[in-house]
């Protein structure tokens, strides 16, 4: 990197430069003062090579310092970026988490990785509200935590935005809570087969194996491969049920891409959809 090339750093290395310049200077000065008594000429020569190299090797230091630094700046740039994405993603899903939810809704390994990065006003601990409205207290499902390095199934939370965009027919007598607590259960159910689909035999019931067997079977079909999913039959509430109420849930969730489903065999199976 040249001082002449118009980057941040040029103006402290022309000065560098112009001093590096001044010395040597000086130096040849000395060197033909010297000169006049040639007993002592080599030894100063000597001396004033090695300077010279020292100088040199220093100034060589200082431009590959600089160019590293400069070298830096788009990698940080698109981290910056990156960051800024997700704490975007991270406050529209704080906006729209429903006031019913159990205030470790979120106690995903996403959300504890990112928690440093929230401001402190977005605090998990304080105490929620029950969820009322049809006489529903969500409880903690007994879900066994992802195994390392399993990404936890989305919860893709939607906007009033997207549910005031539906026609009135679709929306009925739906609320932005409702559909929310819906959206939490169902991702449990993901991780509950998730973890039945990798959990070894001896630490599962005959029962319990033989559903594992089966959902190993569909989590191996082409459709399903690597997403996360859950059955039909997978549906027992609280927050959502094969009612009228959960239908209309289910119908407007596929609407709005929250996940999409397909039929393998006698099972009715709807796949997860990852926020873009």
């Amino acid at each position: 990197m040249d001082a002449g090339d118009g980057s941040p750093a040029a103006s402290p290395l022309d000065t560098l430069a112009a001093a590096f310049e001044s010395r040597v200077v000086e130096l040849q000065d000395l060197v033909l003062a010297r000169s006049m008594f040639p007993a002592t000429a080599l030894p100063d020569l000597a001396s004033v090579d090695a300077s010279v190299t020292a100088m040199e090797s220093r100034v060589q230091d200082i431009r590959r310092c600089l160019q590293e630094e400069l070298d830096a700046i788009p990698k940080a740039k698109k981290l910056i970026e990156r960051s800024l994405k997700q704490q975007e993603k991270l406050q529209h899903m704080l906006t729209n988490v429903p006031s019913g939810m159990h205030k470790d809704v979120f106690a995903t390994h996403l959300e504890q990785s990112s928690s440093r990065m929230l401001p402190e006003c977005f605090n998990f601990s304080s105490s929620v509200p029950e969820y009322n409205e049809c006489e529903l207290k969500i409880k903690e499902e007994p879900v066994a935590a992802p195994k390392k390095g399993r990404a936890p199934a989305p919860r893709w939370y939607i906007s009033a935005e997207e549910l005031d965009s539906l026609s009135s027919y679709m929306r009925g007598r739906l609320t932005l809570e409702k559909v929310n607590i819906a959206i939490n259960e169902v991702a449990s159910y993901a991780d509950a087969n998730a973890h039945l689909v990798t959990c070894p035999k001896i630490k599962l019931s005959e029962d319990m194996w033989d559903k594992a067997l089966e959902l190993r079977d569909i989590a191996k079909t082409e459709a399903v491969k690597g997403k996360p999913f859950f059955l039909e039959v997978d549906i027992k509430g609280p927050g959502l049920k094969l009612d009228n109420t959960g239908k209309a849930i289910l119908t407007v969730l596929r609407h709005l891409g929250r996940f999409h489903e397909t039929r393998i065999g006698h099972h009715r199976v709807f796949i997860l959809s990852k926020q873009a």
